[in-house]
């Protein structure tokens, strides 16, 4: 099922010691989300949860991707069914294990229809109290579909309109909201394909609250020129999604050079949170820890360029 309807080895002793120092001392004046990220790269690992384990219970599917070696999941419609109890138990279990709930969906209708517009922002206000239960404070949102009589420019602007005004309630509930691109391969329909036109609508938006999820497998369907966007509107990515092209695959199935992603996202001092969201094609633990051990090994390799300015030597 696809979520719309429901991440080197070094050369001795001293220059590993040397990258992990590097890492630590770039994570320290992280946010404290970058920081809880273990041995860590300076952005913190998630899974989207709907990729694995979807027919076990709940606390097992959160044991595996601590298992794997992650500290965060994103949820989509996990918790549907949940009762109060459901939800504390929820809270205990990630607890126990220390993890958190880094985002979730939830709010299904669209931002580019204005005739929908006050029933998003209802659905927005309804959903925040679900977001307290889950101690979560990120909303991954879609655009929506095209609408059929709209031009491009009227959906964009609607877009624009509806999140200034989700962004008044977010910016009053300290929760945030990312909205992410879908190729048209996937839905011909869905109306923001492009991570250009996504990143345009957050820039126009102009609040701290909105942000774009950067969904690499997506944009490379859609057009590729990776690493350049990420260089052009680093400021704008609130959360980026990792799997590979083709077949949404684990980091170094496909087409997209992983390793690369990650040590630009280090250069640039990207400090949010890098979600696997793939289908594993074996053991799911051993291929998220693979691809954590990729993401973690290719951040470290950027060494000394982590440390902050003020801690570099002359």
């Amino acid at each position: 099922m696809r979520r719309r309807e429901f991440m080197g080895v070094c050369a001795g002793a001293a220059l590993t010691a040397a990258a992990g120092d590097a890492v630590k001392a770039a994570t320290a004046s992280l946010p404290v989300d970058a920081a809880a990220e273990a041995e860590g790269a300076p952005f913190p690992l998630t899974v989207m949860l709907w990729t694995v384990y979807r027919d076990v219970p709940f606390p097992e599917r959160l044991e595996k991707v601590a298992e794997a070696g992650y500290h965060a999941v994103e949820l989509v419609n996990e918790f549907k069914d949940w009762k109060p109890q459901d939800f504390a138990d929820a809270r205990r279990k990630k607890r126990e294990l220390g993890m958190e709930f880094d985002g979730t969906c939830g709010v299904w209708l669209p931002l580019a229809d204005a005739g929908k517009r006050e029933a998003f922002l209802k659905s927005l206000r309804d959903f925040v109290p679900t977001m307290r239960e889950l101690e979560c404070t990120r909303l991954i949102m879609q655009t929506g579909d095209k609408i059929p009589g709209l031009s491009p420019a009227e959906m964009h602007g609607n877009c624009i309109e509806t999140l200034k005004r989700g962004a008044d309630i977010a910016a009053e509930n300290k929760i945030e909201l990312l909205i992410e691109n879908i190729d048209p391969e996937e839905n011909p329909k869905y109306f923001v394909t492009s991570s250009a036109e996504g990143f345009d609508i957050v820039r126009s938006v102009g609040n701290p609250h909105v942000k774009f999820l950067y969904d690499l497998f997506h944009e490379q369907i859609a057009e590729g020129n990776l690493i350049e966007k990420l260089e052009k509107h680093i400021d704008l990515v609130g959360l980026v999604h990792v799997a590979d092209v083709p077949g949404r695959h684990h980091p170094g199935t496909g087409e997209i050079n992983y390793a690369n992603i990650f040590r630009k996202l280090a250069e640039l001092r990207y400090s949010r949170y890098v979600a696997m969201e793939f289908h594993p094609l074996g053991d799911p633990v051993k291929e998220l820890r693979d691809a954590r051990e990729l993401a973690v090994s290719s951040a470290r390799s950027v060494g000394a360029a982590l440390l902050p300015e003020s801690s570099e030597k002359p």
